[in-house]
């Protein structure tokens, strides 16, 4: 017989969240032919996995416990804590190479599933490209967790977020803003940062927690409502479906309430029944897309309950069942701001979607000076950040806005030509780089040359400018170009200008990218 045929086998075996009768079929039948069964266990030596699948271990079956060496405490390990955990590892892998190697089945058994967050993962990393391994999959805490509280973890289009509650307190706070459902594990000492996360993100009115599903001493409350010092490592926090919580019957792909928002008559024909006190928060997109929305953005678009908006925005913004949409053309952002405040003042939660940055060229103006009237003082307004457009076109350019730059709209709609042409002079006039907003469009095409004429005045012929057209979108393009070719034509509305300093550098890479950047060290005198 060969070396091989006399090999054991290795099984990593899923025992479930607790309760041994939600053992798997397999993973009973494992336990009964193995002949080496292991687990994991702290210093104390007793073994969780072990009491889950007592019942079923037999007095001639070889024993093999493997007691970590720290758990949470210190440690005097020259490789500190990582380093003890490492060797024991090893350790541990080779006591059970022994087993296999001598032709016996070995049964590393873990509570859960043995791949999600398990100790066996250890040992599976270690032996498995040596021995034949067949993994048991076990119910994990988390469905254990939903199944114990009756709440549904997602449906529809919703994502699931599972974090470790030993993330640092930020990180726990950006994601729980910005996914739909989550389950947060690991808690006991961590569970202060996982309640402070919670609140921060705004998610700790819909958080419940969930102590030893499935076992003895099982506890389901609200997270707002415990007690940190009574927390112990086996408990989870779950952020459960919204849309579960809505009627039966509620859309779940489009909202009939989508509409043309523009008078106090929309916002009551359509505001219903307030779930509480009602706020506006102004959400800036970004450019283009999801992939420039910040976490709270995505959380705050999430929470709300109508979304009011230029119909290009709201589009960005995925239709999520239950909420209302109040969609309306680009050239009305007071009305717009006055029905998100009077759905606000009727208890509603409001997202006001703004393209790039709300406070630049965009909502955040609009919504402040109507909420500045004093049928609005008293309604709560928050204003997130977004990628403006300058921001993300120098990106794609390289670093043409590095130094000291101004911002302008060459827009003549809100203010006089005399105004624009005024403060391109002066900014010209300092050596700013330039980012130029709405530089062109169908019924303003004479704007951008006399631009170019102006700057001439202060700028070399060659100046870079850049030309971002659609930047994240599927159109996307960026060309460089010199101050005295630049032609107006070429120039829409979705493009956005950056015109150089005196000190902008342009130059082509050994792949063949044009790559612009400003100095940000100034030459003296």
């Amino acid at each position: 017989m060969s070396e091989q045929q006399l090999t054991g086998r290795l099984y990593g075996v899923g025992l479930g969240p607790g309760d041994p009768s939600l053992m798997t079929v397999r993973a009973v039948q494992v336990i009964a032919g193995a002949d080496v069964i292991a687990y994991h266990s702290a210093r104390h030596g007793r073994s969780i996995a072990r009491s889950i699948a007592a019942e079923h271990l037999r007095a001639d079956h070889i024993e093999e416990a493997l007691i970590y060496p720290v758990t949470t405490e210190s440690t005097d390990h020259p490789g500190g804590y990582r380093g003890a955990l490492d060797e024991f590892y090893e350790s541990a892998a080779a006591r059970l190479a022994v087993h296999l190697d001598a032709g016996r089945t070995v049964a590393v058994i873990s509570e859960g599933d043995p791949l999600f967050y398990g100790s066996y993962q250890h040992m599976h990393k270690r032996l498995a490209h040596r021995y034949p391994t067949e993994v048991i999959p076990g119910v994990t805490s988390v469905s254990a967790a939903a199944a114990r509280l009756g709440k549904p973890l997602a449906e529809a289009d919703e994502v699931l977020t599972i974090l470790p509650g030993t993330l640092p307190e930020e990180e726990l706070t950006a994601r729980l803003a910005s996914t739909d459902t989550a389950v947060v594990m690991k808690l006991g000492r961590t569970f202060p940062t996982v309640r402070r996360a919670m609140e921060r993100s705004g998610r700790l009115p819909e958080a419940h927690y969930v102590e030893r599903a499935t076992m003895t001493g099982e506890r389901t409350e609200k997270l707002a409502d415990i007690d940190a010092e009574t927390v112990p490592y086996f408990s989870v926090s779950v952020v459960p479906s919204r849309i579960a919580d809505l009627p039966p019957g509620t859309a779940t792909s489009t909202e009939t309430a989508t509409e043309t928002a523009t008078t106090t008559e929309t916002a009551t024909a359509t505001a219903g029944e307030p779930s509480g006190p009602g706020e506006v928060v102004v959400v800036g997109t970004g450019p283009a897309g999801p992939l420039w929305l910040t976490p709270e953005s995505r959380g705050a678009l999430a929470a709300a309950e109508d979304l009011v908006g230029y119909t290009t925005y709201l589009d960005r913004v995925p239709l999520r069942p239950g909420q209302r949409r109040h969609a309306s053309d680009n050239k009305v952002e007071s009305e717009r701001a006055e029905l998100a405040l009077d759905l606000a003042r009727r208890g509603r939660k409001v997202a006001v979607v703004s393209g790039g940055d709300p406070g630049i060229f965009a909502m955040a103006t609009a919504v402040l000076e109507v909420a500045c009237q004093a049928p609005y003082r008293a309604i709560p307004v928050r204003v997130l950040p977004g990628v403006t457009a300058a921001n993300a076109a120098a990106a794609r350019a390289g670093a043409p806005l590095g130094h000291d730059y101004a911002v302008i709209s060459l827009s003549d709609r809100l203010k006089p030509w005399e105004v624009i042409a005024e403060r391109l002079h002066a900014a010209a006039g300092a050596d700013l780089a330039l980012a130029l907003y709405n530089p062109g469009s169908r019924s303003r095409t004479w704007q951008v040359g006399k631009a170019r004429e102006l700057l001439l005045e202060h700028r070399a012929p060659d100046t870079p400018v850049i030309l971002a057209r659609d930047i994240g979108g599927p159109e996307e393009s960026v060309r460089t170009v010199h101050l005295a070719d630049l032609d107006p034509h070429q120039v829409d509305m979705r493009t956005l200008l950056i015109v150089g300093s005196s000190q902008t550098q342009a130059a082509r890479r050994e792949d063949g990218t044009e790559v612009v950047w400003t100095p940000r060290r100034y030459p003296e005198g």
